[in-house]
């Protein structure tokens, strides 16, 4: 197996991978774009090392992302060279066990996807089934037991140079921010492209019992939901699943934030279940995607409008091709006008000085007298951003002509495609 990891034809499509997803540099400092040029020189030396078994990976730097509840997620960075042998490994053992991985596993595999678990679970909604085991494994990525995993491993990959490099992948630590260096002695590091299929390898045990007591569920990574009909069912499946899950798996489960509760009350991958049981976006996703926009338009940036509106657009475009599958008309609506509120005050705050103004009111064809209301009016900012002149000058067309997003737009063509009337 390790020849296959190494044929030339799985490298190259591991390179392309890991080039396409550029990132930043590992504790070497090289970065993706210097990687070629110290392939050619130190290649051979490295293929020997990986067939010979004497190859030590480097280990991880570990970054902080910030979470919205104000914690943070710890990242592992792996080198450039890393990863691409990462992404080697990983194309050669997914067939492996892709076969084998639950219908109701939707995370990180090939023609899967969060939308279609959330699709799950307005599917069991539909079903009956209004009650749900919403359960958090704690710090997973962090706590997953190493030899556990690996006789997991060993049951269907038998190369033992492929099943020691990856133990020393798991075992090369990570640098810390300060420079120190800490050992793993548990846990896959989130970031390096071969911990999702790792992660989806630990927990298909979970899986696997969940589908034989014949529970309705879906699973995306660490995230998953089991639906069930009654309120008793449910703390019934709570607590014989934490019992699995400690005591098979050896991971933890947070207690304060799992819960057996009613299923509209849950939230799964950013949704709940709204009104006629669709998926909705949760208050949550709502007000970060609020907070998102306020600080790309907040009106102390110092920035050109026309960079700040394309950070926007590619922002919101990406946020709705997520969450605009939600059912939710109304907020969309209200959401569109919003937006194009913040803009329009990003707009009244870079022209600041009355003349500048009133330059740009009359150019729009406002007419003198309200010019003169306007520009002169001693109203903050948001306030004249609702302005009915204001509003006359920087219409909804002239902003869309300026690449300002329509978030009802974009919803309606998701919706009923890009011939439908808006």
């Amino acid at each position: 197996m390790i020849e296959q990891v190494l044929a030339p034809e799985n490298l190259q499509r591991a390179w392309q991978r890991v080039r396409a997803n550029a990132g930043a540099p590992g504790v070497d400092g090289m970065t993706v774009a210097a990687f070629p040029a110290f392939c050619r020189e130190r290649w051979p030396t490295i293929r020997s090392a990986l067939m010979t078994g004497t190859c030590r990976p480097a280990p991880v730097r570990r970054v902080f992302i910030p979470k919205p509840d104000g914690s943070q997620r710890p990242l592992g960075v792996p080198t450039v060279l890393d990863r691409v042998i990462q992404q080697a490994l990983a194309q050669v053992l997914t067939p492996l066990f892709e076969s084998g991985f639950s219908d109701h596993s939707y995370g990180f595999r090939e023609g899967r996807s969060a939308h279609q678990a959330v699709r799950h679970m307005e599917a069991c909604w539909k079903e009956g089934r209004r009650h749900a085991v919403d359960c958090d494994l704690k710090s997973f990525f962090d706590t997953v037991n190493h030899d556990r995993l690996m006789g997991q491993l060993r049951e269907k990959v038998r190369d033992r140079q492929v099943l020691r490099l990856i133990r020393r992948y798991l075992e090369a630590g990570v640098v810390l921010p300060d420079g120190t260096r800490e050992a793993t002695p548990q846990g896959v590091p989130q970031g390096g492209p071969l911990s999702p299929l790792l992660a989806n390898i630990t927990l298909d045990p979970l899986d696997k019992e969940l589908e034989k007591r014949g529970h309705r569920f879906a699973r995306y990574a660490d995230d998953f939901l089991v639906m069930v009909k009654s309120a008793k069912a449910a703390e019934r499946v709570m607590a014989s699943l934490t019992r699995f899950v400690e005591g098979r798996l050896k991971l933890v489960v947070n207690r304060a934030k799992s819960k057996a509760a009613p299923l509209k009350t849950c939230t799964f991958l950013g949704f709940q279940i709204g009104p006629r049981g669709r998926a909705v976006w949760s208050a949550k996703a709502h007000a970060r995607f609020k907070q998102r926009v306020r600080e790309i338009t907040r009106r102390n940036r110092g920035q050109r409008v026309q960079a700040v509106i394309d950070e926007l657009r590619r922002y919101v475009t990406g946020w709705l091709n997520y969450f605009g599958i939600s059912h939710t008309y109304t907020q969309v609506v209200e959401l569109a006008e919003w937006v194009r509120r913040r803009v329009r005050l990003y707009y009244w705050k870079q022209w600041k000085q009355p003349r500048t103004r009133r330059r740009h009111l009359l150019s729009m064809g406002i007419s003198p007298n309200e010019v003169h209301m306007a520009t002169r009016s001693r109203k903050g900012y948001w306030r004249m951003a609702g302005n009915s002149i204001v509003q006359r000058a920087l219409t909804n067309r002239w902003l869309h002509e300026h690449g300002v997003p329509d978030l009802r737009t974009l919803w309606i063509t998701r919706h009923y495609g890009p011939r439908a009337r808006v």
